[in-house]
This record gives C-alpha cells, sequence and structure tokens, in this order.
C-alpha cells in the first residue's frame, strides 16, 4: 500500500527518528513565519514600530505573535494587521498545544530494554531434544511477573493446494519470570506434540519458517508495561549447539554476568565414554 503520511499524522510522528521530528516541526515553524510575514506586508504600515524595516523586521514581528511572547515594540495598528495577528495567534497556540502532546507522548512512552541472543540452540537437556533461547533485561531493573510467548510461524500446503501461513503456540517449560532482572533462559521441549519434531534447518527454511519471540512484563519503576519481541529466522537456529554461560563467580564470592558472551554460541562436547 502506499505511505500516505498526512492520512496517518500522529502514528508517522511517534515511529519517526527524534532529530527528524524536531527538524520538521523547525521547518514548520521557518514556513509559517515567512508566509504570516507576507501577509502583513500585504498591506504597507500594517505593523507599526518594524525593526529593522522591511520584510525581515515582519518576520521577527510574526515570530513574537506565533510564539505569544508580543514585546510590545511592534504591533498591529491597522484592523488588517490585527485579522492577520489572531489568525497567527490562533496558529501558535494551537501548534503549542499539538507539539507538546506529542513530544510528552514520545517521551513518556515505556521502552523496555530487553536484549534477545542473536541464535537460537537446540540441543538435549535433562533427557530430552529442547529449544533453548536467551533474553536478558539490559536496564537491569526490576520487571515484575514477566510473560514470554512463542510462536513458530511458517508455510504449509493443504491437500487442496492452497498455500497458508499457520502459527503455532511452543509452549515453554517457563513462560512467567516472578522477577526479571538479568538473563533468562527460555526452554522449549521438542516431544511428540511439537511442531518441531522432525525438523531441520533445512526444512524450516522450505517453509520459511520464523520464530517469534514476545515478553512482557511491568517495570517496578514507573509501574508502566513493557513489551518487546524477536524474531529468529530458521538460519538462526543452531542445532547441537549450546550457550556460553555468562555468568561466572569472582574471588570475592559476587556473581559476575559477563554480557559480552551474551550471544555466543559453541558447538556441544561430544559426550564423555565410559571408562
Amino acid at each position: 500500500m502506499p505511505r500516505r503520511i498526512w492520512q496517518d499524522l500522529y502514528h508517522f510522528c511517534m515511529n519517526v527518528g527524534g532529530f527528524k521530528l524536531f527538524a520538521a516541526i523547525a521547518a514548520l515553524f521557518v514556513v509559517f513565519n515567512l508566509l504570516y510575514a507576507a501577509l502583513y506586508a500585504l498591506q504597507p504600515g500594517a505593523i507599526t514600530n518594524v525593526s529593522p524595516e522591511g520584510y525581515w523586521g515582519l518576520v521577527f514581528f510574526s515570530i513574537e505573535t506565533l510564539a505569544t511572547v508580543g514585546y510590545g515594540d511592534m504591533h498591529p495598528q491597522t484592523v488588517y494587521g490585527h485579522v492577520v495577528a489572531s489568525f497567527e495567534i490562533f496558529t501558535g497556540l494551537t501548534a503549542l498545544a499539538l507539539n507538546t502532546g506529542l513530544i510528552f507522548a514520545r517521551f513518556s512512552r515505556p521502552t523496555a530494554r530487553f536484549l534477545f541472543a542473536r541464535y537460537a540452540v537446540v540441543r538435549p537437556l535433562d533427557g530430552q531434544v529442547t529449544l533453548m533461547l536467551r533474553a536478558a533485561n539490559a536496564r537491569q531493573n526490576v520487571i515484575m511477573e514477566a510473560a514470554a510467548h512463542l510462536r513458530l510461524i511458517r508455510e504449509e500446503h493443504t491437500p487442496e493446494g492452497f498455500r497458508i501461513r499457520r502459527i503455532y503456540d511452543l509452549p515453554l517449560r517457563r513462560h512467567h519470570h516472578p522477577i526479571f532482572l538479568f538473563g533468562w533462559n527460555l526452554l522449549h521441549v521438542i516431544d511428540a506434540g511439537s511442531p518441531l519434531l522432525g525438523q531441520t534447518q533445512e526444512s524450516l527454511q522450505a517453509m520459511r519458517a520464523t520464530l517469534l519471540l514476545t515478553v512482557s512484563g511491568t517495570d517496578e519503576t514507573t509501574g508502566q508495561t513493557l513489551m518487546a519481541r524477536h524474531e529468529y529466522a530458521a538460519s538462526a537456529l543452531r542445532w547441537d549447539h549450546e550457550f556460553v554461560d555468562i555468568l561466572s563467580t569472582g574471588e570475592d564470592g559476587v556473581d559476575v554476568l559477563d554480557y559480552l558472551k551474551f550471544h555466543d554460541v559453541r558447538p556441544l562436547a561430544p559426550p564423555a565414554r565410559p571408562p
């Protein structure tokens, strides 16, 4: 569909980069003042005490009027000047209200700083083949009652030859975390009821399969709900691999989490042979 910014301006302003947003607001501010200065110039003498004289003095008067500052030296002295100034004051008040609400909405919007490992691993765990994903709270504030949901999205063909995209819920061994503060290993057992049973990286790629992981919870500091998601393509799955452990204990007995290793995986070591 064509992207029509003016039909969904609020959503566009909420998603555009901060620099682009402020640049657009500044550009509109300049354009409005240039246009209103041109309207004042249509009637010579509509504004008294213009300084500096000429068009640029009217631009500065327009800036004072649009911002509702009103220093008092320059002011309208004709009916035409008062009418144009009234419209400009209304424009300035409206723009101030809209910009204030927009900027407040952007800065007050809760943002989650959740880390998701670049790869997911499939490995034996507790005697069962298990899909393992890793997430972490990069802000390291307390996320209360965090919840995780994992879905498999893949393309299938019905017996009638109809192509359809289906979504499967993949149950996690533990999908709730009472206090999501540091790392969280998410486990899905690939058993007889799992859609991943018997699949390989090649078969998942042929079905254009994607794993979608969503994590949400309540920020204990602000009381706001945080949510983040991450997608894993079939190429991001590593069979018979394991995550590099990021938790270690120093000589002083203090636990240390090394997030530089957060995305690292390695092949499983072959099982030790009995003597």
